[in-house]
């Protein structure tokens, strides 16, 4: 059995108690490199004296649900092994490869292997059972996105009563690609032990209540102010724009490692104009569309070779996945031909690094191009679009062109608003970026810096924190105890 949360001495007063499948809190806020969500999360737990609660990233031979508590620069983090077969069911199979690609309206990419969903069930109650007893009767718990949908349904079942919110950092997907998940109503029904469920953008809070309302198997009522009735239970559901830690950014950005980073990347770029994308290696990002609307605008503009380059930050992940590895091939292969067919003896038009670099880096890095292509297929919110934007220098600010299937396109409507599946669209963009008048980049910069600092991180994570407390609990659920039970 899991220790108490006696054993660890915990005060009875009200906490914050943040769960996600890894725990970033940063073991040395000064470095530089933990990013502003785990910033903003850390600092809501130092402020509520709570608790980060997650898989440790380790493996273990057999499941004990021992827990690893650790102090990171005055947050208290409870890590759990997983044994291996968790890991592949659970974040490999189920998270990575079924519900990823299904989120992203990639359906031909999803793998709906019934021992995948199998592992997700089984690995959502082994965290339950861990979980459960630390949690004390005034606490409130913070789930976060798609590896855990259904925990709040896992801890009610274990006598939890305190409110419980959930926010998905992804987006939901249309009704029609849902159905296609096997058990997807059940999946769907997990959800409704929730007391709030947030999502970023109106479009994909608009898709989950569509799929409540208009599933038959589901039957479901929309209510005032977007709550929604379904299953016998009400949960309040809402909009909450996730933003950057703007202040810590721009310190970053101002730092001595981001000014000597930016010194680096402006001589360089040798007098040439640098454009920069940096994503994680994935087929939601759009990056072969980018390289091919990359070269449509060389071929379009020949005039402009030699004046600009791209620079492709791209950090290897999720490797184990065949899909992942499939496309970093694919990308090898684009970017050499590019870079074959366009290069001369002193220009490259494609610089492609797979490293990760540091935050102050990166802000270093995005002040020094006069281009940011944030050009996703289908994203979440994609924070790199705001920090491209925090980073510039508002007397000669960069020009971003962004995805309209991003999150971040919904409030920055300012950006040069693209469909990444048309490389000549992409092409055009990348001209008109490359050719507006400084009155215009600035006019621009302006507007979307003022999106940026109204959707900071901290104030996504006191509307969503106050928004959740404000909740009354009792009447949601008792009624269904036994079913929640069955």
């Amino acid at each position: 059995m899991p220790p108490s949360r006696v054993e660890y001495g915990y005060a009875a007063m009200s906490r914050l108690i943040v769960v996600s499948n890894r725990v970033s809190a940063p073991k040395d806020p000064a470095a530089g490199s933990a990013g502003g969500l785990a910033m903003a999360l850390s600092a809501a737990l130092r402020k509520y004296d709570g608790l980060w609660f997650g898989w440790s990233g380790e493996t273990v031979e057999k499941f004990t649900g021992e827990l690893k508590i650790e102090d990171r620069a005055g947050v208290t983090v409870a890590l759990v092994d997983l044994e291996a077969q968790d890991v592949d069911e659970y974040y490999n199979g189920y998270a990575n490869k079924t519900l990823w690609p299904l989120l992203h309206h990639r359906t031909d990419l999803a793998a709906y292997e019934r021992s995948y969903g199998e592992g997700y069930e089984r690995t959502n109650a082994r965290f339950a059972d861990v979980l459960a007893p630390l949690i004390q009767p005034d606490d409130i718990i913070w789930i976060h996105d798609y590896h855990m949908l259904p925990m709040a349904r896992d801890l009610r079942r274990r006598g939890v009563k305190n409110r419980i919110g959930f926010f998905l950092h992804t987006p939901w997907p249309v009704r029609q690609l849902l159905v296609t998940l096997p058990h997807h109503r059940r999946l769907v029904e997990s959800m409704f032990d929730y007391d709030l469920i947030g999502f970023h953008t109106r479009e994909w809070l608009d898709l989950f209540r569509d799929y409540v309302a208009s599933e038959p198997s589901v039957n479901g009522k929309l209510l005032p102010n977007d709550a929604l009735e379904a299953f016998g239970r009400t949960v309040q559901t809402g909009v909450f724009p996730i933003g950057i830690d703007v202040d810590g950014f721009l310190e970053a950005r101002n730092s001595v490692f981001g000014r000597r980073t930016y010194d680096r990347m402006a001589a360089s770029a040798a007098f040439r104009s640098m454009m920069v994308g940096v994503d994680r290696l994935d087929y939601s990002k759009g990056l072969e569309e980018r390289l091919l609307g990359y070269e449509q605008f060389l071929t379009d503009n020949p005039d402009k070779r030699g004046e600009v380059f791209l620079l492709q930050v791209t950090p290897i992940s999720r490797d184990d996945v065949d899909t992942y590895q499939d496309i970093r091939v694919r990308l090898d292969a684009l970017a050499g031909r590019i870079n074959g067919e366009f290069a001369d003896m002193d220009w490259q038009p494609i610089r492609y690094l797979n490293r990760t670099y540091r935050r102050d880096q990166l802000a270093g890095i995005y002040r020094a191009a006069r281009v940011g292509l944030v050009t996703p297929l289908r994203d979440g919110m994609n924070l790199v679009a705001k920090e491209y934007v925090a980073a510039q220098n508002p007397d000669d600010p960069g020009v971003l062109v962004l995805s309209r299937f991003a999150g971040a396109a919904e409030q920055m409507g300012e950006a040069l608003l693209v469909n990444p599946f048309s490389r000549e669209e992409l092409s055009d963009a990348i001209k008109r970026a490359l050719e507006m008048p400084l009155a215009e980049r600035k006019r621009k910069w302006e507007s979307l810096m003022t999106v940026v600092r109204e959707t900071d991180v901290s104030i996504w994570r006191d509307d969503f924190v106050s928004t959740l407390r404000a909740i009354e609990r009792p009447s949601n659920g008792d009624a269904n105890a036994a079913a929640r039970a069955a």
